[in-house]
């Protein structure tokens, strides 16, 4: 089937050819394991996707079983907990967890982009997989780091030994399981209670043991090695900003918002998620809630979200950005903005809005009266389509743009992705959805 659509588009045919000669002479009888079907599945996605193609250059033992797997359009989620725990069990040093949780992204980002581009994969299963690989590998990151720095420092505890864990919030996107093909993450770190380590023969303050913590994780994730990255982490959204420290305790954290939180802070807390259960996250999210989400209908902030809005048209002109579907007139940024702006209004008085997914706060606009189900109907028809096109965009060369592709390649291999007729065509439709 593949083959045959791929045949409409001659510069598929040519790429197809020069992708799988490239291949096969650097991994020569690498693919004797898959039959006929398997082989042009392969075939295939090599064509349409220059990430595959450089992953299996890369990394063919981790990438050709992939396409031994019949499970693709499973709608359930794989397990990347426990499937992470095996791969990280044997780790012995930070260079060796590094590498481990590199070649896991690079797999299960492969899988990914498969199921995107050749299954038709729904966009919501997409973005669940994209999301919970992410928390999955902060999570099992933060873990085996805990552990390394215990050994090192000592157990960081309260005034009572209670043992304090570090705690990840993961904003934007990420907060709202929404995470895109090729975002970066952005997180912000706290604790409990301010304390000192214990069990080591030299005890350090709490605040220097989760400074050192979250240095580590954000080096494991971070940095670009020989086997790439996991992800491009973004502190910026921390109190205080890149002048601020890495790590807080929650009552800095409490009277950071209450004393100095502003109207845009509000706005990218709405989607704060933290990442992982504790019996801690119940705790934090009351106190910061009052933050968030105001008791009375909140009019004040609209002049605020009016400069908002203002300060991202100027960035697009600034930047002169053309054909950007995020940032563009109509574009995922815009609905988004029309959601929040609701939340942070109405959402002391409505607890259904405070949730961190557009997705779900959109008909629960509709219930509340706020807006019409034809506006409900619109806006989720438009951030849909804008999402696919996404995430196909970034899965081309794992980059992260959300510009339509200039070369006359890319442009073929979304049309094949989306079996539509033309560029023109395809461009038309995108122009009516962000023009609505």
């Amino acid at each position: 089937m593949w083959h045959e659509k791929l045949s409409f588009y001659p510069l598929l045919v040519s790429q197809q050819a020069s992708s799988w000669d490239k291949f096969n002479q650097q991994h020569v009888d690498a693919t004797v394991n898959l039959n006929e079907t398997q082989l042009e599945r392969f075939k295939c996605a090599i064509t349409l996707s220059d990430f595959i193609f450089s992953s299996a250059i890369q990394a063919p033992e981790l990438v050709l079983p992939l396409f031994q797997k019949d499970n693709l359009l499973i709608p359930e989620l794989p397990c990347y907990k426990s499937l992470l725990q095996t791969k990280l069990k044997d780790c012995e040093n930070e260079a060796d967890l590094h590498q481990k949780l590199r070649q896991f992204r690079l797999q299960e980002m492969v899988f990914i982009a498969i199921a995107d581009m050749l299954d038709n994969i729904d966009l919501d299963s997409s973005l669940k997989r994209l999301s919970s690989l992410a928390d999955e590998l902060i999570l099992g990151s933060l873990k085996w780091l805990t552990t390394f720095c215990e050994k090192q420092w000592g157990t960081p505890t309260d005034n009572q030994g209670n043992k304090m864990p570090m705690l990840v919030y993961g904003m934007g996107k990420l907060g709202g399981k929404e995470l895109n093909f090729s975002s970066d993450i952005d997180l912000i770190f706290t604790y409990p209670q301010r304390g000192e380590t214990v069990g080591h023969r030299r005890s350090i303050d709490n605040q220097l043991f989760f400074t050192r913590l979250g240095q580590k994780l954000i080096t494991a994730l971070n940095q670009n090695t020989r086997d790439g990255f996991v992800y491009r982490v973004d502190m910026r959204l921390r109190p205080f900003g890149e002048s601020g420290p890495l790590v807080l305790s929650f009552d800095a954290m409490e009277v950071y918002y209450q004393e100095q939180g502003r109207d845009w802070e509000r706005y990218a807390m709405l989607k704060a998620r933290l990442i992982g259960d504790s019996h801690y996250n119940k705790q934090l999210e009351n106190m910061l809630r009052p933050f968030i989400y105001r008791r009375y209908i909140d009019f004040s902030v609209i002049d605020s979200l009016r400069r908002m809005k203002s300060m991202i048209s100027q960035e697009v002109r600034r930047k002169k950005l053309v054909n950007n579907i995020k940032l563009g007139a109509g574009g995922i940024r815009e609905v988004e903005f029309i959601v929040q702006v609701f939340q942070l209004i109405r959402g002391g008085r409505h607890k259904a809005l405070q949730h961190k997914r557009l997705l779900t706060v959109l008909p629960r606009l509709v219930e509340v009266g706020e807006i019409s189900e034809k506006t409900r109907q619109l806006l989720e028809t438009t951030y849909r389509f804008l999402r696919r096109l996404e995430n196909i965009i970034q899965a081309l060369a794992d980059q992260q743009t959300q510009t339509l592709p200039t070369s006359e390649l890319d442009q073929q291999r979304i049309l094949c992705i989306l079996n539509t007729a033309s560029w023109g065509v395809l461009v038309n439709e995108l122009e009516q959805h962000m023009q609505n």
